[in-house]
């Protein structure tokens, strides 16, 4: 099965802005609200569509189902594909929010997934921040008093970030990504987010957005507290391989390289995110360009995949553990 590359689905919200097509070279329109670029998608009506090759023109729900084995191997068995990729342009601050593990997501909607994410810095402006977290000791009480008062944000825990930089955020999470930030999001494949807190903002309406203070508040894990920069382990020297999260829901990995590396088959599906530099990816006589911004898919089986840098290539890889 060669590899896959899809079409990605853009999405505009208030607070997005126009680096998805001037950084990362996304077919983007005159408009200046461009938040999201979902890379690899099989969520309800949001699905990716291959671009080239044998499947050209099928969703990649319809592969899930008609080639579950080739794609998924020692994985086989997902009724959905288990990961949602993105790149994200914050030009503005995004609500405060928390998602649901996957035993509470069932009881808001059956057909959702829990959502654990991890995000992969690309840029971000000289005092670019996030905030991941409660301070330590926060209590559902505080929060509460907190939001009656509009004070949610002491409470908050805020980090300052640079490209480069990772955070993972466990479902129960409360997080809110910052003005001036670009980066790459791997998540379980969910769309259920609870907005806790939206700065005092309106939409366009003029009124205040609607908040879900009670869901969120029933999805927070009070004992988390502060959440930092992951501090990634480095896994070979040949070319610099990190490991910067492995969890239940997703193992993230990131590959920095200037000469061409070889990605062994391992019966398990593989996503890669071109984050800068630029390359080819040489698989099953297939080859596949690699500018930054580019995401491809690795069906599990496949033979050995060569990526082949230009100069120097930086990719994010995401896979089940």
């Amino acid at each position: 099965m060669s590899p896959l590359v899809f079409r990605p689905i853009l999405k505009r919200i208030r607070w997005g802005g126009r680096r998805l097509g001037d950084l990362l070279n996304k077919p983007i329109g005159p408009e200046a609200d461009y938040a999201e670029s979902w890379e690899v998608a099989d969520h309800g009506d949001d699905q990716s569509i291959v671009t080239r090759g044998e499947y050209s023109g099928q969703t990649l729900h319809a592969l899930v189902e008609r080639q579950n084995v080739p794609l998924f191997g020692r994985h086989a068995g997902q009724q959905q594909f288990p990961l949602l990729v993105k790149f994200l342009d914050a030009s503005d601050v995004l609500s405060v929010q928390v998602h649901p593990d996957d035993r509470l997501a069932k009881e808001f909607d059956p057909q959702e997934n829990g959502k654990t994410e991890a995000w992969v810095i690309l840029d971000a402006a000289p005092a670019g921040e996030l905030y991941a977290g409660l301070k330590a000791g926060v209590t559902a009480d505080d929060l509460r008093a907190a939001l009656a008062a509009g004070t949610v944000e002491s409470l908050l825990h805020r980090i300052n970030i640079q490209a480069g930089d990772c955070v993972f955020v466990p479902a129960g999470t409360v997080h809110a990504i910052g003005a001036g930030v670009l980066l790459a999001e791997i998540q379980q494949s969910s769309d259920l987010t609870f907005r806790l807190y939206d700065w005092g903002r309106v939409g366009s309406d003029g009124q205040p957005r609607e908040l879900h203070i009670e869901p969120a508040l029933r999805c927070i894990n009070f004992d988390r507290g502060p959440v930092g920069p992951v501090e990634p382990t480095v896994l070979e020297s040949d070319h610099t391989l990190e490991e910067l999260v492995r969890s239940p829901q997703f193992v993230l990995r990131r590959h920095q390289a200037r000469e061409p590396f070889a990605m062994g088959q391992d019966d398990a599906f593989h996503v890669l995110m071109s984050l800068s530099g630029s390359g080819r990816l040489l698989c099953d006589d297939a080859t596949v360009d690699l500018p930054r911004g580019q995401s491809v898919l690795l069906p599990a089986e496949r033979s050995e995949a060569v990526i082949y840098p230009d100069n120097e290539i930086t990719l994010l890889e995401a896979s089940l553990p």
